[in-house]
């Protein structure tokens, strides 16, 4: 069989008129016929180009507002006969069908129509029927049909076709591998948009992809599907890798819940936070994030809630960084920071975290919802006879917003709005604390008056015990425990003071 085929005729229906003109052009140039409809005949015919109306073809006009106008035998008869069958090619000939070699679709945009906040009734109109059909004929007949289901199917196919103005069964094929990927993407959306949680069900579909070095470590493959651009601008540096681009998320995720607050400067590194500190100036607080843990800052991904002057931009030059995030530079600050060439520099654009988080286990996926909870002063009760004093609860809740961006289990203690320093991921809250208390003192921090924030509920009061032995008085926590009156009593006895919030912020 000869692979090869020639496209005499083609059918074309888009939404998005961009990218469609050196096509029809390149088609007109090699004598191809062309149907097309509405808006896409309109866009053709400007072009000087000869175009035949599917109404002509079908002998039925466009009706119901324009939900019906390719769906006829004629269209989808072209389209599906199998070009070497007896019988579909008599009956081709019998009811007078011209085939249809080539079909190029671009759909309504239900997502970014959702996207916009358009009203329910926008949003149903903007579910595509007769595109979808189209494209699903067209890949389904591969063998015989070029499907183009999407704006991003053009370059590939005008540079095969400006070749020989012909195509091979592999590239239909691959052509029909992007069709079924552009359907099921599209339907996806559309069930997740219908979908009230009513159906158990785990469907997401991501088209952008990009091709990582590799992942965790070099002897895996690995990609990330999603837009990065959407939310970054890149301004310098080398292609982000696989951890790269975890750090960033928990930096991004972390800086979140300090937007519209005093100037904060983060320090990440493999996913938790190593320096935290809000001041009145970026530069100050860059200062006392870096003091938290000058040793595990090397390498790190740094993050800050506003702009990057130059002030700050010194300091930070002077260490070696993967990654600086911020929502703007100043232009000398900018150009500082470029002074690394790998240095990754990415201005972080307005956008909404998605609400649901997916993580793969065992032969499945768990979903959850996203952790955004966040709590205020009114979500605290004291439940021991101290209360904290105002600076110490804007400290409770400072540490509180850090302890949920921290791998369990997790203490964190903070002074002054700074993190002096955490106990991360431990397979107990007593090594989590002992770890946090070790960690300050090696950077000759006075623990006097800092504050302890846990992630979850002291099932015993050992933790507050060893806080207090340390200078440390004030606490906050969850609560729930069946033994929280011991915890309670302890801080009673020896003039503590402890919040609870009633929720807890675990993270593995």
């Amino acid at each position: 069989m000869n692979s090869s085929k020639k496209i005499n005729s083609a059918l074309i229906s888009v939404f998005d008129k961009t990218g469609l003109a050196p096509i029809v052009q390149e088609l007109a140039k090699n004598n191809v016929e062309i149907f097309s409809t509405g808006g896409t005949q309109n866009f053709i015919e400007e072009l000087g180009i000869k175009v035949t109306p599917v109404e002509e073809l079908t002998s039925f006009p466009s009706i119901l507002g324009g939900r019906v106008k390719t769906l006829h035998p004629k269209i989808f008869g072209g389209i599906l006969h199998r070009r070497l069958f007896e019988q579909d090619l008599e009956q081709i000939d019998t009811y007078d069908i011209p085939p249809i070699d080539l079909v190029i679709v671009d759909l309504y945009p239900f997502e970014a129509t959702v996207a916009s906040g358009a009203s329910h009734e926008d949003i149903i109109e903007k579910i595509d029927i007769g595109g979808i059909s189209l494209i699903r004929a067209a890949a389904k007949n591969y063998k015989d049909v070029v499907i183009l289901p999407s704006q991003k199917s053009y370059a590939g196919f005008l540079e095969i076709y400006a070749n020989n103005a012909t195509t091979t069964y592999d590239q239909r094929k691959h052509f029909a591998m992007q069709a079924f990927n552009v359907s099921s993407h599209y339907d996806t959306h559309i069930f997740n948009y219908f979908n009230d949680e009513t159906e158990d069900v785990f469907k997401q579909s991501i088209l952008n992809a990009s091709v990582l070095r590799y992942g965790e470590n070099p002897h895996q493959k690995g990609v990330f599907y999603g837009d990065m651009d959407a939310l970054f601008d890149k301004l310098h540096g080398k292609e982000l890798s696989y951890n790269n681009l975890l750090d960033i998320d928990a930096a991004v995720n972390l800086m979140a819940d300090f937007q519209n607050e005093e100037p904060t400067f983060a320090i990440l590194k493999h996913n938790n936070a190593c320096g935290l500190a809000s001041r009145p100036t970026l530069k100050e607080a860059y200062e006392a994030a870096l003091a938290a843990d000058p040793v595990s800052a090397f390498g790190g991904i740094l993050i800050a809630n506003t702009t990057i002057d130059l002030a700050t931009a010194e300091l930070i030059n002077s260490l070696f960084c993967e990654v600086v995030i911020a929502p703007k530079m100043n232009d000398d600050a900018l150009e500082l920071l470029k002074s690394k060439k790998n240095r990754v520099l990415l201005i972080q654009k307005l956008f909404t975290f998605p609400t649901k988080q997916f993580r793969t286990i065992l032969n499945g996926v768990l979903e959850q919802d996203r952790d955004i909870l966040l709590e205020t002063k009114p979500d605290l009760q004291t439940i021991t006879s101290k209360e904290p004093t105002a600076s110490e609860i804007e400290d409770l809740l400072f540490a509180n917003k850090l302890v949920k961006h921290t791998k369990s289990n997790t203490i964190v203690i903070a002074k002054n709005k700074q993190l002096l320093a955490s106990g991360t991921g431990q397979t107990s809250r007593v090594d989590a604390l002992n770890q946090a208390i070790h960690k300050a003192k090696t950077f000759a921090f006075d623990l006097k008056g800092a504050v302890m924030a846990s992630d979850a509920f002291f099932p015993f009061p050992d933790c507050v015990e060893i806080a207090h032995n340390e200078g440390i008085n004030t606490v906050i926590q969850p609560g729930g425990s069946i033994k929280d009156d011991l915890s309670v009593a302890y801080c009673n006895e020896n003039d503590m003071a402890m919040v609870m919030t009633g929720n807890r912020h675990f993270k593995h």
